[in-house]
């Protein structure tokens, strides 16, 4: 069971880097310099969603850490 967990958890933290480095250093600076108002706010629209994404896994992170901090017992 730790195997699989561990596997899991490796897996989901590559594929998070991998996306951040995608948007960050490829499709978004690429939507950018096209210049258009709808390449413009798909950019602005896939930031937003790559925040939501990030500050989610933090507060998961930070959750599953110390898990009576939220109130539960």
């Amino acid at each position: 069971m730790f195997a699989f967990k561990l596997t899991l958890i490796l897996l989901g933290a590559l594929l998070y880097l991998v996306g951040t480095i995608g948007w960050l250093f490829w499709f978004g600076p690429g939507l950018v310099e096209t210049g258009t108002t709808e390449a413009l706010l798909y950019a602005f629209s896939g930031t937003c969603a790559w925040l939501l994404i990030t500050f989610g896994l933090a507060i998961h992170i930070i959750k599953q850490a110390r898990p009576t901090a939220a109130g539960g017992r």
